[in-house]
């Protein structure tokens, strides 16, 4: 009966070690199998958009340097926060506090990241449906460079603030040895909340439906003058349609992002206390985490560009001479 008990301690040499999660054996080996699969996935499809934008010269625009921002948020997530929460899920943490609090740090920063990132996406759609004719003007590519730098410093100093009594002393909530818990106040709770869901949120929804309003009117009056507009300026109705199509991926990606958020931020709405490392939020942070595999899952399916681009590099055709300059759109 000891050796049991032992058995069931992530440190069975210390009295005050925590105990291990136990599931039975087929559960446990499906749920880390179907985790593993999606970290995976994650990694390797992130990593596929990423060479993508950075490799193909004709992807080098505004909107996909955005995609490019949330790509690497989305990487990271597979990269550094997967791994360490398939540990968390065996109730054990065998790295110390130093990754415990790292794994915090990322976990703050990339949905900060991807938040803004999705942030710009909508204002850059909305630039483009709603106000076309200086779209080039006010959307330059230096100008992208500066939002998206803007908003990994935010993210940044974002979480460094969250977590700053975290960062002091790692191991002050945890109530055995192995156990990775970061209890945020509930002011710091409600300013995270707002920056990082309430805020945005509202933002993305009011720039959406505003896109769409405007791209329901330009459908009908395309429908309506068609003919002449086709026949006086055909490049004026492939332009259209093309940013029509993108405000649809576009808008898939986001809603998708809010659908695997909700659950979580509604979690953390409804607890008694904003305990980021307790075990009934697993379920809502794997989600939110999920949505990370998601993002370059709903491009192959949208984005002719990026199946051609995974093609070129599958079959290492960028590694011949001026593969950057390589047709792709």
């Amino acid at each position: 009966m000891e050796a049991l008990e032992e058995a069931e301690l992530c440190f069975p040499q210390l009295n005050n070690s925590c105990r291990k999660t136990t599931r039975p054996h087929l559960e446990a080996a499906f749920i880390n199998s179907l985790l593993s699969c999606i970290t995976l996935l994650t990694v390797v499809l992130n990593l596929l958009v990423i060479i993508s934008i950075s490799h193909f010269r004709q992807l080098h625009t505004t909107t996909n340097l955005l995609l490019l921002s949330l790509a690497v948020a989305d990487f990271l997530v597979g990269l550094l926060q997967m791994p360490v929460l398939l540990l968390h899920n065996q109730g054990c943490v065998i790295l110390g506090d130093i990754i415990c609090a790292l794994h915090y740090f990322f976990a703050f920063l990339v949905v900060s990241v991807s938040v803004g990132s999705m942030v710009l996406i909508s204002v850059d759609r909305y630039i483009a449906i709603c106000d076309p004719m200086f779209y080039t003007t006010k959307v330059t590519l230096k100008r992208v460079q500066l939002c998206v730098c803007l908003c990994w410093i935010f993210s940044i100093v974002h979480s460094s603030w969250i977590l700053r009594d975290f960062f002091k002393q790692p191991g002050r909530y945890s109530t055995c040895y192995g156990e990775c818990v970061v209890v945020v106040n509930f002011a710091e709770g409600m300013v995270d909340l707002v920056v990082t869901f309430l805020g945005p949120f509202l933002v993305i929804t009011l720039l959406y439906l505003r896109v769409f309003v405007v791209a329901v009117s330009q459908a009908r009056a395309m429908r309506s003058h068609i003919a002449a507009v086709t026949l006086q300026r055909p490049e004026t109705v492939k332009a259209s349609k093309s940013e029509m199509k993108a405000a649809r991926t576009l808008g898939v990606v986001v809603v998708v992002f809010l659908l695997c958020s909700c659950p979580y931020y509604c979690f953390a709405v409804a607890a008694e206390s904003n305990l980021v490392g307790a075990s009934s939020a697993a379920i809502e942070l794997w989600l939110v985490y999920f949505n990370s595999c998601l993002n370059p899952v709903i491009y192959v399916f949208f984005y002719p560009w990026f199946r051609k681009a995974i093609k070129h590099i599958v079959t290492f055709q960028l590694l011949k001479p001026g593969s950057t300059e390589a047709n792709i759109l």
